[in-house]
C-alpha cells in the first residue's frame, strides 16, 4: 500500500522560503507522476505543481510560476516543492499526491494523497 508524507509546512513572512518534502512509500515510486495541491479555506483544492514519473513534464499553475520548483529524487523516494517569494495569498494546505499511471500532468489521475501540511505566510 502506498503511503505519502508530507513535511516543510510553517509560518513564514512574505517574502521568506520554504521547501516541502514528500516521502513516498513504495517500491514503485519512479513511476508515479507526483503532485503538490493546495487548498486553502473556502477554496477548492487545486494543482500547484506536478511531475510526470520521468520529470520529462512539469506543471506549473501560473500563480506560482517563477517563485515555486518542484523536484524528485527517485532513489529517496522523496518529491519536493521549493517555494520562494512567498505572498499571502500562497497560504493554505498543501497536499502531495501520486499519480500511479506515471503521467502527473492529468488531475483526474491522482488518486493516492497526503495528510497535507499547512504553509501559513504572514504579510
Amino acid at each position: 500500500q502506498v503511503q505519502l508524507e508530507e513535511s516543510g509546512g510553517g509560518l513564514v513572512q512574505a517574502g521568506g522560503s520554504l521547501r516541502l518534502s514528500c516521502v513516498v512509500s513504495g517500491r514503485t515510486f519512479s513511476r508515479y507522476g507526483m503532485g503538490w495541491f493546495r487548498q486553502a479555506p473556502g477554496k477548492e483544492r487545486n494543482l500547484v505543481a506536478a511531475t510526470s514519473w520521468s520529470g520529462g513534464r512539469i506543471y506549473y499553475a501560473d500563480s506560482v510560476k517563477g517563485r515555486f520548483t518542484i523536484s524528485r529524487d527517485n532513489a529517496k523516494n522523496t518529491v519536493y516543492l521549493q517555494m520562494n517569494s512567498l505572498n499571502p495569498e500562497d497560504t493554505a494546505v498543501y497536499y502531495c499526491a501520486a499519480d500511479p499511471l506515471g503521467y502527473g500532468t492529468v488531475v483526474a489521475g491522482y488518486t493516492v494523497w497526503g495528510q497535507g501540511t499547512q504553509v501559513t505566510v504572514s504579510s
